[in-house]
């Protein structure tokens, strides 16, 4: 029988990788919180998410945490031998690990740390552009292989929604995970982007400053969390804690099984073929103080063109719902909050917003809980989707999305506090309020 490419390169993976790991079940890995200068505005942020929705639209490579500070979670990962170390930004809505690259060998003009330098490491290897995991990478081209060379390397391309782009070799290298208990975990064979060129301001502008590239956790064969999956369960999961506070507690992202199933409530991860790097769930209803919103289950549904549903994204700082949908939590919340005086300038691109100055000393705000399939109910509390915009004012941190066929996105604002686990094995999601704090 015939092996598919995802089965030779998790063969691949389960041949080459070593290194003894601080738990049989798991690896804990600090997320760290990049705070842009200045600090994002709410207006800057709801910029950002929109253009990376579009890019979630259309189905095409995106890259989170490229624009204006939005969905800013680090991962340190230590390439190389000797180990170099770079700062990638965890995304679950991309598969591709890539970080930018460089071809010196002298640092005076290049900081440490600024990128891959792939001449200094004894361990770098690319792909083969005619190797069976070389058609892994999106947009890989066979027609770029060089015919008159033997050993032509393995070229991608992403391209992202607003125009920027990075492209370089896909290759083969040894990498090292630093744990939150201190230990480091070795790997041989981790397949990455050794991007030589970007493009766009997304990219190359100061946004994206203190990160040296994205590590992808989606659904796809090339993915960090698939990659190193099967010599830990196919689990992984994290804690987004709240990043307004200063300091702020701490994240992070866990590759294994963490929390027992008795703390977890658990919602079915729904497959979409056109759109296999996401982590689609199925809302089933929605629940403002206890009563339902009539809201139409077909809003919810993913059709048979791979539109529609509801995914869990990192990289999305606000969360999203199809228009239908947001129409009516927006109005149930409106009229709930009718007493509530309204700033004298609402902030720009936030329809809901109240004046806290002003405001009654024992209001409450409205609670919200969404019932999945599979009878679970998430319940995030009015931080996660009540934000500041500016000094004494709340805006609603749920936005509509443009068209009545679009899909719903959890953002990681209305993630927050909760540990969430994606096992892939059994597919389902599950997440709680409890074993968020980085020593539980």
């Amino acid at each position: 029988m015939a092996l598919n490419s995802f089965q030779i390169l998790t063969l691949l993976l389960l041949i080459t990788s070593s290194g003894s790991t601080p738990s049989p079940n798991y690896l804990k890995l600090p997320l760290l919180l990049r705070r842009p200068t200045p600090p994002p505005s709410a207006t800057q942020i709801l910029s950002s998410d929109t253009l990376r929705l579009a890019s979630l639209c259309s189905k095409s490579p995106i890259v989170s945490a490229a624009t204006l500070g939005s969905g800013q979670y680090l991962v340190t990962l230590l390439l190389g031998t000797p180990p170099q170390t770079l700062k990638l930004v965890a995304d679950t809505g991309s598969d591709l690990i890539w970080a930018k690259c460089s071809a010196r060998t002298n640092r005076t003009n290049h900081p440490t740390h600024s990128a891959f330098f792939f001449r200094k490491t004894t361990s770098f290897r690319p792909h083969h552009c005619y190797d069976s995991t070389c058609r892994l990478v999106s947009h890989h081209r066979v027609s770029h292989c060089n015919h008159t060379r033997r050993h032509s390397p393995c070229r991608y391309s992403y391209a992202y929604s607003d125009g920027s782009e990075t492209t370089g070799v896909f290759s083969v290298e040894k990498s090292t995970l630093s744990t939150s208990s201190a230990d480091r975990v070795e790997f041989e064979n981790i397949s990455f982007g050794c991007a030589f060129h970007l493009a766009g301001a997304s990219l190359t502008g100061g946004a994206f400053s203190g990160a040296q590239g994205v590590m992808g956790l989606g659904r796809g064969p090339i993915s960090f969390s698939t990659q190193l999956g099967r010599k830990f369960g196919n689990k992984f999961s994290y804690c987004l804690m709240d990043y307004t506070i200063s300091p702020p507690p701490s994240s992070f992202l866990t590759i294994g099984k963490y929390q027992n199933d008795s703390v977890l409530r658990f919602t079915p991860l729904i497959s979409n073929p056109l759109s296999p790097t996401f982590y689609y769930i199925s809302i089933r209803h929605v629940y403002i103080n206890k009563s339902k919103l009539r809201i139409d289950p077909s809003v919810w549904a993913l059709d048979q063109f791979g539109n529609g549903g509801s995914i869990i994204d990192s990289g999305t700082t606000l969360t999203f719902f199809p228009k239908p949908a947001y129409e009516k939590i927006f109005s149930a919340l409106d009229q709930l909050l009718a007493d509530v005086p309204s700033p004298e300038e609402p902030t720009p691109g936030f329809d809901l917003c109240l004046n806290m100055t002003d405001a009654p000393r024992n209001l409450r705000l409205p609670r919200l809980k969404f019932k999945l399939a599979g009878g679970a109910a998430f319940e995030p509390p009015p931080r996660n989707y009540f934000i500041a915009t500016e000094e004494g004012v709340m805006c609603l941190a749920v936005r509509p999305v443009g068209s009545d066929s679009g899909f719903a996105v959890i953002g990681n604002l209305m993630q927050q506090g909760f540990l969430f686990e994606f096992d892939r094995v059994k597919s389902r999601v599950g997440f709680s309020r409890h074993g968020c704090a980085l020593g539980d």
